[in-house]
């Protein structure tokens, strides 16, 4: 690869943004190691309102990664019908531990882009890299 290429290879991440909604501290911090070691830069919250309230406030967010096993007052298929609403054209990843998560925010979010976190290492930043290239 030549030095252009690899330099526009670079400016093509650089200054992306992605958020990671999660509720398990250790999953986060994997998911943001991934997305930061592709390149992107990464913000995690904990649960669905901080997450909602990165994106009411108007920070800059390409992609949300949210954990489908997210609960609470603010469940995952909610935030990303809320988060879809603020900003229609928000990138949306699901990614979950486990492989049976339950459907209901794919189902609601039919566009986002589905992950199970565990079939590979990076798997998670590979579909923000596709989520990123399909964004219109």
């Amino acid at each position: 690869m030549s030095a252009v290429a690899r330099t526009d290879a670079r400016a093509s991440v650089y200054g992306v943004q992605v958020l990671i909604a999660g509720r398990q501290k250790q999953w986060r911090e994997e998911i943001a190691g991934q997305v930061r070691r592709a390149g992107y830069s990464a913000t995690a919250c904990d649960c669905g309102i901080d997450a909602l309230t990165v994106l009411a406030l108007g920070l800059p967010v390409d992609v949300l990664v949210a954990d489908v096993s997210l609960e609470g007052e603010l469940c995952c298929a909610r935030l990303a019908l809320e988060a879809r609403a603020l900003r229609p054209g928000l990138r949306i990843v699901l990614a979950s531990e486990v492989a049976n998560s339950d459907p209901a925010a794919a189902e609601l979010m039919p566009d986002a882009l589905l992950v199970a976190r565990h079939l590979r290492d990076g798997a998670v930043a590979s579909t923000v890299r596709e989520a990123l290239a399909n964004r219109a």
